[in-house]
């Protein structure tokens, strides 16, 4: 769900368009301007009923965008970072970046959404009433009422009880308070979306066999894409929960082997790729300082008659692309910000900014397979956000990140579906990831 056509920031939010969202408009503007409205509105041209459908359908994409923006302001409010909104071919995804601290904060990140839905479904309604008060022709009037009526319904789905759907975060937030346990009730929440998914797709199946086509397949990949990303969401919440208290100092590998910016990837390759078979290589300028990272997968792209021409720094990951930590960092925050990143990789520096190690996907292997055998404290429900932050020293894990609110994410954990069926809403919620994701 990566965005392909950006479209700004919204309150400082890079906000973008996936291509998927074609599909979504071209079934909105067939199913409006060849089936709702020349049955409801009979006698008018062929152009009148697509330019209604365009109109509706970009008005609806626009409300799919407030719903994000609405989940996104009150995340920030809430002391959480938010990497961007994309809207794709089953609504849109809100990409956070932490959990919230408190049953309070998720409560109101996640029942925002909803209520902009039906504030918004209010005031189309408005709209249709005053369109049609003014004698205007009664197709923009019903223009209007089915966008009120689609945003209604968009709030009432994304309520569902079931991660990663907005319900499921309200569920999720209603059971932390009263077991003062958020993985247990992350886990609940997922499981519910679960469930609620193979209904879905059991749903889906039967309009199919009955005729209903597209109404079924519908169905069946919203559920598909809820069984997935709950199921994503409940694993990622269970590995925050085994690395909880972990820092990145106890996973690192220390000491790494460094190369100069300078030197080319020919030389690379005869000096330490050849010898030393690691994957990873960091950069480090004239004054000891990080200056970027190589990969075997970047090198790999360089086409061997380049190969000694072409340095290091040409082909190499810039430092302000890739995460960095400090040794006493819990892992479970850097896991967040390594979510996405470039190359899956983080390097450490100490408080002077020299290189002292790196966290690489082998690193995260090897503690995730060996975390049972660590004698650590229990799991806690981390701080809550609405507090005063906790002093240095004193870091909580921010939970998991899912795609939930977008696995995410699905890191999965992902996001949530929020896009339209034929002539009808669509379902939106929340995504968890590494990185978690918000859907509408």
């Amino acid at each position: 769900m990566r965005s392909s056509i950006s479209l700004g920031r919204v309150g400082g939010v890079p906000v973008g368009l996936n291509i998927s969202v074609a599909v979504i408009v071209v079934i909105l503007v067939i199913g409006l301007a060849f089936g709702r409205f020349p049955i409801a509105f009979p006698g008018l041209s062929t152009a009148a009923y697509v330019l209604a459908a365009v109109v509706s359908a970009l008005l609806f994409l626009a409300s799919l965008l407030a719903h994000e923006v609405a989940h996104a302001i009150v995340a920030k409010r809430h002391g959480l970072e938010v990497n961007g909104i994309t809207l794709w071919l089953l609504g849109g995804v809100a990409e956070l970046r932490g959990e919230p601290r408190t049953p309070g904060a998720d409560l109101k990140i996640a029942g925002v959404g909803p209520l902009t839905s039906v504030v918004l479904g209010g005031l189309f309604a408005l709209v249709s009433w005053g369109v049609s008060a003014v004698a205007a022709p009664p197709l923009i009037s019903g223009m209007f009422a089915y966008l009120a009526v689609v945003n209604v319904l968009l709030a009432v789905f994304n309520l569902v009880p079931a991660a990663p759907l907005d319900g499921g975060r309200v569920l999720r937030a209603f059971l932390w308070a009263r077991w003062h346990d958020r993985m247990r009730a992350a886990v609940a929440a997922a499981r519910a979306g679960r469930v609620f998914g193979y209904v879905l797709i059991a749903l889906g199946f039967l309009n199919l066999v009955s005729g209903l086509g597209l109404q079924g397949f519908w169905l069946a990949l919203i559920g598909l894409f809820l069984v997935n990303a709950a199921t994503a969401e409940e694993q990622q919440t269970q590995i925050d929960a085994a690395l909880h208290g972990i820092t990145v100092g106890e996973v690192m590998s220390r000491d790494p082997v460094v190369a100069h910016p300078d030197e080319t990837v020919a030389g690379l390759v005869d000096r330490l790729v050849l010898r030393r078979h690691l994957s990873t290589y960091p950069l480090l300028g004239d004054d000891g300082r990080f200056a970027g990272l190589v990969t075997l997968g970047r090198v790999r792209r360089v086409p061997p008659d380049d190969r000694a021409i072409t340095l290091l720094r040409d082909v190499a990951c810039p430092p302000s692309d890739v995460p960095t930590a400090r040794p006493g960092d819990q892992l479970t925050e850097l896991l967040q910000r390594m979510s996405g990143g470039a190359d899956g990789r983080a390097v450490v520096l100490d408080d002077t900014g020299r290189l002292i190690g790196l966290v690489t996907p082998t690193d995260i292997s090897r503690v995730i397979q060996t975390v049972d055998l660590r004698a650590r404290e229990p799991y806690r429900t981390p701080r809550g956000a609405d507090l005063a932050p906790p002093p240095p020293g004193d870091r909580t894990p921010g939970g998991p990140t899912p795609g939930g609110h977008t696995p995410g994410g699905p890191a999965p954990g992902g996001p949530a579906p929020g896009g339209p069926a034929p002539g009808g809403p669509a379902p939106g919620g929340t995504v968890p990831p590494a990185g978690r994701r918000d859907a509408a």
